[in-house]
């Protein structure tokens, strides 16, 4: 009697400790969820300002070429749809992962990251053929503006595709565990805030440029 009374203590026990770690690792997760809004905040304070430089310097071409003679509305009409596109399928790799669909969720993310990397690489076809034409970071205060901020958005889709590969990596490891599903959550988040921002600088930098 005193054995099974002992024996349902350690189980009690061993349950609540179960149901404290199930906590702890609870609140982990809640807290790198809240760091991660805490950057998103940062980031959009850093895009808030490189704008707010474009603006002020879009005007100052020290002579040298204007928006509308550099832009080619094409080129980044089809950087603006592939990223818009690319906003859609880390949608669609949530709702695959919402369904506990592990290969649809890898699957999307994968679609998501090679739009993506297209996006780059149309990016940097661009950069290089401005620089190409003379146009450069030093040209004028408008050119080191425009690469600043364009490039500031670059770099943020660059290392939302190594971080989209990574987590594809581990989704193939560990399956799907709350860790797991967190980090599919923020970097879905992560790319739909790119997205917006490059609809600002679609209109801004570009549709304002050529007018």
């Amino acid at each position: 009697m005193a054995h099974a009374a002992g024996h349902n203590h350690t189980n009690s026990h061993s349950a609540a400790d179960d149901h404290g770690h199930h906590d702890g690792h609870h609140d982990q997760e809640s807290l790198r969820m809240f760091g991660f809004w805490l950057f998103l905040i940062t980031d959009c304070i850093l895009f808030g300002t490189l704008f707010a430089t474009y603006v002020v310097l879009m005007g100052n071409t020290n002579g040298g070429p204007t928006p509308h003679e550099l832009f080619e509305m094409p080129g980044i009409i089809a950087e603006t749809f592939i990223l818009l596109t690319s906003s859609f399928t880390s949608g669609l790799a949530v709702l695959a992962m919402n369904r506990g669909d592990r290969k649809g969720l890898i699957g999307w993310l994968a679609v998501t990251a090679l739009l993506g990397l297209s996006f780059i690489t149309l990016e940097v076809m661009e950069f290089v053929k401005l620089v190409h034409e003379g146009a450069t970071i030093g040209t004028s205060a408008f050119l080191s503006a425009f690469f600043t901020l364009v490039g500031a958005h670059g770099l943020h889709v660059t290392v939302g595709l190594v971080w989209m590969v990574a987590i594809m990596i581990q989704l193939r490891k560990h399956g799907l565990t709350p860790v797991t599903r967190r980090k599919v959550n923020v970097i879905s988040l992560y790319w739909h805030f790119l997205d917006v921002v490059w609809i600002f600088v679609f209109t801004i930098v570009y549709l304002m440029g050529v007018m």
